[in-house]
């Protein structure tokens, strides 16, 4: 963003002769602005052209979003972040029968293996899937739409109130305590040993990358049901 590029550049970094400011008067570019200037730089930029528009556009809504949270919130500045550490995606439209068996049809990639978690019910239509990178692969996150109403519940049976504690995690209102999962446990003194080596690395090295992966993927194993 030129906008947010001149009003945070540092005076010892300006060049000696001119450098280019954007007027303090100028709008804050919204993200209506920034669409318009994404569809002429994908004219002129071969690598943004091939990427699907309507992710890039997905990605500038988030941006305006993190812009409008600092200013009605008082959050912090929203921070540079490289594509690398881009952990998911959105395409916000999906085809109609996007799915067939084990294979999903995402726009500007075809055809992609995967591998269904439950299958999807009767009568519901995928409108958008979400990429997440994770420790262990690549998941998609679908959601569905359908116009069936769904009636209001009755209230029925015996009522119970949660209280989420210390000791337990949770104590119901008749006093039965469900204890604590203590996922950390099985994996605690693995975690220590890889996160020791860790220390020793040269950040942004090979092994300390493969490191970082080997403690990402255990850090994921402690989520998994045991």
């Amino acid at each position: 963003m030129d906008w947010s590029n001149s009003r945070k550049s540092r005076i010892n970094a300006c060049s000696i002769q001119q450098e280019y400011i954007i007027s303090a008067d100028a709008p804050y570019p919204n993200y209506h602005v920034q669409a318009k200037a994404l569809t002429k730089a994908r004219k002129e930029n071969p690598r943004l052209a091939s990427v699907n528009a309507q992710v890039q556009q997905q990605v500038l809504r988030t941006l305006e979003r993190a812009f409008l949270d600092r200013e009605r919130k008082g959050l912090g500045y929203p921070r540079f972040k490289k594509h690398s550490r881009m952990r998911s995606f959105v395409f916000p439209q999906m085809l109609k029968n996007c799915i067939k068996g084990n294979r999903i049809k995402l726009p500007q990639l075809g055809w992609v293996k995967f591998r269904q978690s439950r299958p999807l019910p009767d009568g519901f239509l995928v409108k958008q899937a979400r990429i997440v990178r994770k420790a262990t692969g690549y998941f998609v996150i679908l959601s569905l739409h359908s116009d069936v109403d769904i009636p209001q519940p009755i209230p029925h049976g015996h009522p119970k109130g949660l209280d989420i504690g210390f000791i337990s995690a949770v104590v119901t209102s008749d006093n039965e305590p469900i204890p604590r999962p203590r996922f950390l446990n099985k994996y605690s003194r693995e975690l220590k040993r890889l996160q020791r080596m860790l220390k020793k690395k040269q950040k942004g090295s090979c092994g300390w990358k493969k490191l970082q992966k080997r403690i990402a993927r255990l850090h994921f194993k402690t989520t998994l049901p045991s």
